[in-house]
């Protein structure tokens, strides 16, 4: 193991500890405490929360911006590809694999293709777009440059699988990422789940959710 792949394992072993004392500190918080009369199902809303509230035609905006809302998806589908082929680069058989196996590297290279270019296109909706610009600050220039920077050299490592140099930049970003993860908007990684849970719990004690036919 490198020493860059040593430091990168410690930033992550860092982040995924920041992480777990944030989730023991949402979970110690307990449920909300509504002092209303309850009407409705908490779990029928809570599910509702994380699966139909989240389609575009039930979004305030999103169904007017449907290729934005699909680019993000699959841009969020790549980077948890990205963590998962990350956690898989420490054990030399998944690099065994990729090299023996022409299917999977294939579609790992069309998949992360894809995926990059649309975090690529987000990026540079926000830095060109007035209105998005006035919407962000430097922390969200910074979690999705990072991310699109992180699967950039994931990419650049399936193309280049013998090359030290783009290994070692690969290595870089996964630093970079897992040391700013915990102290940018990029902890929305653990507190997402936390919100759609507020929100269902909510809504679904005043039987808001799931909507009635």
């Amino acid at each position: 193991m490198t020493i860059l792949q040593i430091a990168a394992l410690t930033a992550t072993v860092l982040c995924v500890a920041i992480f777990t004392f944030y989730f023991i500190r949402i979970v110690k918080l307990g449920a909300p405490k509504d002092l209303s009369v309850k009407s409705g199902n908490v779990t029928k809303g809570v599910i509702y929360s994380g699966t139909g509230a989240m389609m575009p035609h039930h979004k305030e905006s999103a169904y007017l911006h449907l290729p934005t809302y699909t680019m993000g998806i699959i841009f969020h589908i790549g980077i948890f590809i990205a963590l998962l082929l990350y956690i898989c680069s420490f054990f030399p058989f998944f690099t065994l694999w990729v090299q023996q196996y022409f299917w999977l590297h294939a579609i790992l290279l069309i998949g992360f293709t894809i995926s990059t270019s649309c975090g690529i296109a987000l990026f540079a909706k926000r830095v060109i777009k007035k209105s998005l610009r006035q919407l962000s600050h430097l922390d969200d220039y910074f979690s999705s440059g990072l991310v699109v920077l992180f699967q950039l050299m994931t990419l650049l490592s399936l193309f280049s699988l013998y090359s030290p140099t783009i290994t070692n930049c690969y290595y870089i970003s996964a630093i970079l990422l897992f040391v700013y993860m915990p102290i940018g908007k990029l902890k929305h990684l653990l507190y997402f789940f936390a919100a759609r849970y507020h929100l269902g719990f909510f809504y679904g004690w005043r039987n808001v959710w799931p909507p009635k036919r």
